[in-house]
């Protein structure tokens, strides 16, 4: 799934840790977000969502597989 968490979170002027921090995950997990190499539980999404003032689907972009 492809997102826009490095997007929204360099208009913030965060880094990885910091967001990372405020939602309560590893700095790890966030890289693996953005790379696109984890898809996040919907909690998680959500949590990333609320904490860009955005909605979910402005965030992450689903893609139909095949």
């Amino acid at each position: 799934m492809k997102n826009k968490v490095e997007e929204y979170r360099n208009l913030l002027n965060e880094r990885q840790e910091d967001l990372a921090n405020i939602v309560g995950v590893s700095r790890q997990t966030i890289i693996s977000i953005e790379k696109g190499k984890y898809n996040p539980s919907i909690f998680l999404a959500f949590k990333i969502a609320k904490h860009f003032g955005k909605s979910i689907e402005e965030i992450f972009i689903y893609e139909e597989e095949g």
